[in-house]
């Protein structure tokens, strides 16, 4: 049997949460498996692109549109509960749960209003008529992905142990071309403490210049008075240069502040630290790649 649309799956997903216990991805994947008979030939078809199996990208979309609309959370990564709105909808002994459906729900209306006239299933992007040309619906396809994917790696960070968010940091300004090596960029964002100043690093493999670092894996914002105390350390370390990175935001206050004192101080939130992050391959890896070819008008062009 063929792997089914990635709506099927959304109704045989809430279902198995129906006991309202937690499930692991790996469960309910199982379960799906048996509930439409695949065998491990079927669950082992791949994309178009040869990067992600078929299966697994289907059930990806089901459960990420389950949970926009708020009828199951994730307590934890990679587990799942239903909500007491996924429970009604099971009351109601629907036969199938698609996206015209969900669609009823604010929550999911306000997911689909970053896609317009644009819908994702099974990874491929199906566009409704609108006056954009077939290659600005890909570019927006690629950008809702992308979004979606920065919130997701967001979130994972955010639960990270203060130690491997010292080491994930590390990781990115190595990437960026800081920090001379991996070694010696780890050694130096390992001291802590000083005068409120996590890490020095260096501005460039020669080490002309040092970067000091502070580094808050936080949910709160981050206020003025924080990056008060951090420029005050850099005085007192007689730095010129600093960077403040958070897993939270900035208050206005905060972004005002480092506009106007004579330290250069560079603040990354938890929003553009996972753009660095993607960009740089930190924790992400490539699983799809489309290349769009045009005609070389030049090789007919007969002597």
């Amino acid at each position: 049997m063929a792997v089914p649309d990635y709506q099927s799956f959304m109704l045989p997903f809430l279902k198995i949460l129906g006991d309202n216990q937690v499930h692991t991805l790996s469960e309910i994947k199982e379960c799906l498996a048996k509930e439409f008979s695949l065998t491990e030939e079927d669950r082992k078809e791949f994309l178009p692109s040869g990067r992600q199996r078929t299966f697994d990208n289907r059930i990806g979309w089901a459960r990420t549109y389950l949970k926009k609309a708020l009828l199951l959370e994730s307590p934890e990564r990679a587990r799942f509960k239903i909500t007491s709105r996924g429970q009604e909808i099971l009351g109601m002994n629907l036969e199938k749960i698609d996206v015209q459906f969900l669609s009823r729900y604010p929550e999911f209306q306000e997911f689909k209003n970053g896609y317009k006239t644009n819908q994702i299933g099974s990874g491929v992007a199906e566009s409704k008529e609108n006056d954009k040309t077939p290659e600005e619906n890909l570019e927006g396809v690629y950008k809702e992905l992308r979004k979606e994917l920065n919130k997701e790696v967001l979130e994972v960070v955010k639960e990270c142990s203060p130690t491997f968010f010292e080491k994930l940091v590390v990781d990115v300004l190595v990437s960026m071309g800081y920090g001379g090596s991996r070694a010696d960029a780890g050694q130096a964002i390992g001291r802590s403490g000083d005068e409120g100043v996590d890490g020095i690093i260096k501005e460039d493999k020669l080490g002309l210049d040092a970067i000091y670092i502070q580094a808050k894996r936080w949910n709160g914002t981050v206020g003025r008075p924080e990056i008060q105390k951090f420029a005050g350390s850099l005085i007192g370390q007689g730095a010129h240069k600093g960077v403040f990175i958070t897993t939270s935001r900035f208050t206005d206050g905060a972004l005002e502040y480092v506009e106007r004192i004579d330290r250069k101080i560079v603040l990354i939130d938890g929003e553009q630290l996972v753009e660095y992050m993607v960009d740089y391959d930190i924790g992400v890896n490539e699983y799809a790649r489309y290349v769009i070819k045009r005609i070389d008008t030049d090789y007919f062009v007969e002597d």
